[in-house]
Parts: C-alpha cells; sequence; structure tokens
C-alpha cells in the first residue's frame, strides 16, 4: 500500500516537528507499506496543491494527525475535500478521539483513536522516520532559554501518566517508560546525524518520580546537552533539580493549574499551594526556568482563584516563556469578563488584571 501523510500547516512560522507522524510513518514502513510525507507544514501549501500532487501521484490512501481545536476542525474539511473521494483517508489524534463515529460519517474517513504503534515494551519501536521530513527546518524551532546556534529536536522517553487529573482526557490508563539507555543511543544519533544540541522531552510526565529522573540525569549528562522537560512540583526538591542542572536542564514545564487548595483537590491534581511555590522557588534557585501552566474555569473556580493565579505568576514568572491563563470553559470565561468590567476590577489603564 502506498501511503501519503500529510503534516499539516497550522499557520506557525516554524512548526513543531510531527513526532506522532514520524513514529506512524516508520510502524507502516516496518508493515512493508510505501510511505511519503507531504509537508504542507512547510511550505505552506494550499489544499488546492495537494489535489494537484495527488493527481500527478497516486495513493492507495491518505492520514493526518490533529489536535483538537476550532483551526483545526475548519482545517480538516478543506484537508477532506482535496483529497479524491476513491483515495481512502485517515484520520487519527486528539479530534478524533472523543467521537470517532461523528468523523467517520461526516466526513467519510476512516478514524484512528489511540496510538497506532501501541506496544507495551517502548524500546522494541523503530526509531521516527526522520529521513521522510527536513530536519533542518524543523530544528530551527525555538524553546524556552534558546541560543541563535541550538538547533533542537523533541524525543519521548515514555508514554503516559501516572496521575489522573479531571480535566485530563487519555486513552490509556499508567504509563510505559523506555530504558534510559535507549533514549541516549537516540539523542546520540540525532545529535551526530542532525548536529541536534537541544532535546525537548515530549513525554505527558517525564519526572514520573525523583528514582526515574536520576537515571535519566545519568544518561544525560556526558552528552552535553540542553534540554527541557514537563514536571511535577511535588517532586521539585532542591537534589532532584541540583541533579537535573548538573545534567543540561534548562526549563521545567510544570503544570500548576490553580494556586487555590480547595480547586487542586476538586481536580485530584495532588498538589498543594505549598507544594507548588516551594517547588517554583527552589528551581528558580537552581537557575532553571519553570514553565507556568495554569486553567480556569475548574470546578470551585472564582474571580478570587484567578486573581491568586495571576498574582503568583506575576511573582514568579521569570519572562522564559510568554504566559497567559488559558480559560477552561468558553462561556464561563465571557461571563466572567462581562461581570469584571462591570464590578471594575480590570486594570486602570484598561489592561484585564493588569495582565
Amino acid at each position: 500500500m502506498r501511503v501519503l501523510l500529510i503534516a499539516y500547516d497550522n499557520d506557525s512560522y516554524i512548526h513543531a516537528f510531527p513526532l506522532g507522524l514520524a513514529y506512524v510513518a516508520s510502524a507502516l514502513r516496518n508493515q512493508g507499506h510505501e510511505v511519503q510525507v507531504y509537508n504542507q507544514d512547510v511550505y505552506h501549501y494550499p489544499e488546492s496543491h495537494l489535489t494537484e500532487f495527488l493527481r500527478h501521484h497516486p495513493f492507495d490512501a491518505v492520514g493526518v494527525g490533529m489536535c483538537g481545536g476550532y483551526y483545526q476542525y475548519q482545517k480538516l474539511k478543506k484537508l477532506r475535500a482535496a483529497v479524491p473521494p476513491d483515495v481512502e483517508f485517515w484520520l487519527g489524534g486528539h479530534i478524533v478521539s472523543p467521537d470517532p463515529g461523528y468523523f467517520r460519517d461526516n466526513f467519510h474517513l476512516v478514524p484512528f483513536i489511540g496510538e497506532y504503534d501501541y506496544t507495551e515494551n517502548l524500546d522494541a519501536l523503530p526509531y521516527p522516520a526522520w529521513d521522510l521530513f527536513p530536519i533542518d527546518y524543523y530544528s530551527l524551532f525555538r524553546l524556552p532559554r534558546t541560543d541563535n546556534k541550538d538547533r533542537c529536536f523533541p524525543v519521548l522517553s515514555g508514554r503516559g501518566c501516572p496521575f489522573r487529573c479531571n480535566f485530563c482526557y487519555r486513552m490509556y490508563q499508567g504509563y510505559r517508560l523506555r530504558s534510559p539507555e535507549k533514549v541516549g543511543e537516540e539523542i546520540k544519533y540525532l545529535k551526530n546525524k542532525y548536529s541536534i544540541n537541544y532535546i525537548q522531552f515530549d513525554d505527558e510526565l517525564f519526572m514520573i518520580s525523583p528514582e526515574r529522573t536520576d537515571e535519566m540525569c545519568d544518561v544525560l549528562q556526558p552528552l552535553e546537552m540542553k534540554w527541557w522537560c514537563n514536571g511535577r512540583l511535588n517532586y521539585a526538591k532542591p537534589k532532584v533539580l541540583k541533579r537535573m542542572r548538573e545534567a543540561g536542564c534548562v526549563f521545567v514545564n510544570y503544570g500548576i493549574e490553580c494556586f487555590d487548595d480547595t480547586v487542586l483537590k476538586n481536580m485530584n491534581k495532588n498538589l498543594t499551594t505549598k507544594q507548588i511555590q516551594e517547588g517554583i522557588e527552589a528551581t528558580l534557585k537552581e537557575g532553571i526556568s519553570p514553565g507556568f501552566n495554569m486553567i480556569w474555569g475548574n470546578i470551585g473556580d472564582t474571580k478570587e482563584t484567578l486573581r491568586k493565579s495571576v498574582d503568583f505568576l506575576l511573582k514568579y514568572d521569570d519572562h522564559a516563556q510568554l504566559r497567559t491563563i488559558q480559560a477552561g470553559n468558553a462561556l464561563s470565561w465571557l461571563r466572567f469578563i462581562l461581570q469584571s468590567y462591570r464590578d471594575g476590577i480590570t486594570g486602570g489603564d484598561g489592561g484585564f488584571l493588569r495582565e
């Protein structure tokens, strides 16, 4: 079977490397299929270009993976219309997982949910099909604390997460880990082959325990790479952070969500404001920049809980990123803004809460 995988254009200047698509491409090739990647993201091709491309290059199936969003939904409609009806259309990613039947019936496609290359043993997976992608383009993607000379690239050291926050949607329970040695071998290959020197760990949660983090640092330190990861503030202790900094870590992306203990408990976050504050202070003290992920609109959220989160962000943000607070419920957010103007809690210069 001849398969064309689309790296769709999400209107970014430099797009993040589509790591999931590269794993799918690798799995398809291992099954004996012929795979090609259509880089709409790199060249910003219009959908008419895809139609013309398919006219001259026949494929049995066309596949795309997307996250959920209004932009992605509209993009999907355009891509589906650009592919001839006699070519099978595959759709994967977050956008299709909650209701695959809707997309199957309304878009006349084949939905894929979960991991196409699912296996309990992640060490058995082949490397992503990097050779099908323009790595020199994707390595220009900028990350926190990036220098002009840095060449950045994502790597997975594990899949899944041991925690059960109630706002998070996932297909599989628990988590699966690659051996640190296998991860180190992959990073060494990327360094030698593509001159990558800054790794973005795309795991849902890299810091699943102090022990695992220490094992990864043992492998990473000799490679002399800059790297960032997703972390947990209950594990952000001085000893752990010192080890991470010595191994090259420059940024840890934390899921704070809200600086209010009642809301954190409602989320099943297994985190307290005391742990958040201590973890952020320890991260900054070690010279590592923290990422402040905050959302609003969960059970128990009020104007006061939002204000607490804003105050915390303004106090500790070291400006390694431009941060906003994500509204969890659009209607609640709109009502809040309108009520805020009535109550006169916007900033004196007209800026909302002086964000």
